[in-house]
């Protein structure tokens, strides 16, 4: 998809408050550090669009990105080591599962992992909830350009080992630095629209 026109319509905390166009909707899903923001911004050809931050945790609301009148990335808040409080992380987990769970609207989870580890306990964590409730995933396995191109299919492996993915669950290498697996991510969004 070539992407001309994007916004960040809304940040939202309350159902009553989400989108009502009805476009279909993709959220990201991934640790405090992962590099959400910086796959958001390569996916839409934006520098600074979704907020990248050397402090994890900084996404702390559901975030609405309107993509060519089309379809919206949702930015929820990173899992894992965030800055903040334990008070205010306990506070996303109901509005995540509220979202995750009860949007009718959404179409797949995309989960972002970093290529070049196993994934987290928290990683795992995600993962199962979306199986446990049957959401659709598309795992992104980001900062590609770290590791040698002789390695991807060792660091793929484990990471579907560790997550136990679901067959019909894709995996794709991305590097935001580099804009490899963008076009392939894409199709898969738009595979699903």
């Amino acid at each position: 998809m070539k992407v001309h026109n994007v916004e960040m319509i809304m940040s939202a905390v309350r159902t009553e408050q989400y989108p009502t166009e009805g476009y279909p909707e993709f959220a990201l899903a991934g640790r405090s550090n992962v590099g959400k923001s910086s796959f958001i911004n390569k996916m839409i050809g934006r520098k600074s669009l979704a907020r990248t931050s050397s402090k994890p945790g900084k996404t702390q609301t559901l975030n609405f990105y309107k993509i060519e009148e089309q379809l919206f990335f949702v930015d929820v808040p990173g899992y894992g080591f965030a800055k903040v409080s334990k008070t205010e992380r306990a506070k996303w987990a109901p509005m995540i599962e509220e979202y995750m769970t009860g949007r009718e609207p959404l179409r797949a989870v995309i989960q972002i992992v970093d290529l070049r580890h196993a994934p987290s306990k928290d990683d795992c964590a995600m993962y199962d909830f979306l199986v446990h409730y049957n959401i659709p995933a598309i795992v992104i396995a980001t900062k590609a350009d770290k590791i040698p191109r002789g390695k991807y299919e060792k660091h793929k492996k484990i990471v579907r080992e560790t997550l136990q993915m679901r067959k019909g669950d894709p995996l794709y290498i991305f590097s935001s630095e580099k804009g490899m697996g963008m076009d392939e991510v894409w199709t898969e969004i738009e595979s699903r629209m």
